[in-house]
């Protein structure tokens, strides 16, 4: 027999399942309650990263158009900078050559005014002292005659009156025999020495010379030596300066003449100037001052003959390298204020490089010399 199930059971059992029914239905409905909240908050973090990330880019744009601007006025600013500095040079370089210039027409004014100058006192020297050249052989043919009348009167008078002898002991006769042949052959060295200076102070004298002209070069360095004869000497503080002459047979050479004697002159100075500057009182240098013969060595070459070559060394103190490397630089100059104007050899180096299209080098060690080296063409070409 089947027993009938108990109604309250069930009921009982239905409740409870719709109690749990209720508490599932109530589980899902917190849970899309959640899962809205955790859609919504996502969205919103969803939404504010994209809002954010706009805005990051919108920035970063920014940022970039910033880094841009600053670039360019940076390229700017050293554009500007660089411009300025070649601006600065353009003008330094002006003003260099400006001053140059200037220097080199004063200069140029000042040797032209000198060399009419010297011109005309040479010219005023050569009159007279021809005229006492001239005469010293007639005075020497006079005297001569006069000593063989008084021979003649000796030898056929032999006992002259007294006054006559008196007059033979008052004159020193004898004497005046001897000497005034010594002293007629002194004044003869004499006027030729005089010829010889007047006629290098002619040819150092033609600084108005514009046109080029075949030279001969030894000559104007035997005149430029001539003028620097005195300076060359002894001196109180130092010896003699000895001249080494290692000549080539040179052609004629087409230059300024006048320009090539001051560039001579400029580097003789110099090298004159080196040897009186040297101190004497040098511990290190004392024994070898005392013991040296000072030189200038002027050398002379013809190369490829194309060139002609003239080289000056000396064994002075040398030039230090710093120095070396300014040496051709207008207004540089190691001298004290006041003896040395610094053009010297800057008008020497544009003299040579860019009047007549040839090089002027300078090799120097110091304590053991200097060495200007003068390279020129021997024919001009016309340009």
């Amino acid at each position: 027999m089947v027993s009938t199930p108990d109604l309250s059971v069930l009921e009982k059992a239905n409740r409870i399942l719709q109690k749990k029914l209720e508490r599932a239905e109530a589980t899902c409905r917190e849970l899309d309650a959640i899962n809205q909240r955790k859609e919504a908050f996502l969205r919103q973090i969803i939404q504010e990263s994209r809002e954010s990330q706009d805005i990051l880019e919108q920035r970063t744009a920014e940022l970039q158009q910033v880094v841009q601007q600053l670039q360019q006025a940076l390229s700017d600013r050293q554009a500007a900078e660089f411009q300025l500095k070649q601006q600065a040079q353009n003008l330094e370089q002006a003003l260099n050559e400006l001053q140059l210039t200037q220097s080199q027409l004063v200069q140029s004014e000042k040797m032209s005014s000198l060399g009419q100058l010297v011109a005309g006192i040479a010219h005023e020297i050569n009159n007279p002292v021809s005229f006492i050249y001239g005469n010293i052989n007639h005075v020497e043919a006079y005297f001569h005659s006069l000593l063989s009348l008084i021979a003649h009167y000796q030898t056929h008078y032999p006992n002259p009156d007294l006054i006559i002898t008196r007059t033979i002991a008052a004159i020193e006769l004898d004497f005046l025999r001897d000497d005034l042949p010594k002293l007629l052959e002194s004044m003869r060295r004499g006027t030729e020495r005089i010829k010889k200076i007047v006629l290098s102070l002619r040819n150092f004298a033609r600084m108005d010379e514009s046109e080029f002209k075949a030279v001969d070069l030894h000559e104007g360095i035997e005149s430029t030596l001539m003028i620097l004869e005195n300076r060359l000497k002894a001196q109180s503080h130092r010896s003699s300066i000895k001249i080494i002459r290692e000549y080539e047979d040179l052609p004629l050479v087409e230059c300024y003449a006048g320009q090539m004697n001051q560039v001579f002159i400029n580097i003789l100075v110099n090298a004159i100037d080196a040897f009186d500057e040297r101190k004497q009182d040098d511990n290190l240098l004392e024994d070898k001052l005392e013991n040296q013969q000072n030189y200038i060595r002027i050398i002379t070459s013809v190369l490829d003959d194309q060139f002609v070559t003239i080289r000056f060394l000396d064994n002075g103190s040398g030039i230090a390298e710093a120095d070396q490397k300014r040496l051709f630089d207008p207004f540089f100059t190691t001298k004290p204020v006041g003896k040395g104007t610094g053009m010297g050899l800057a008008i020497a180096y544009q003299t040579v490089t860019e009047r007549h299209g040839g090089t002027l080098e300078c090799l120097s060690s110091v304590g053991q010399g200097s060495e200007f080296i003068i390279r020129i063409p021997l024919r001009h070409e016309t340009r």
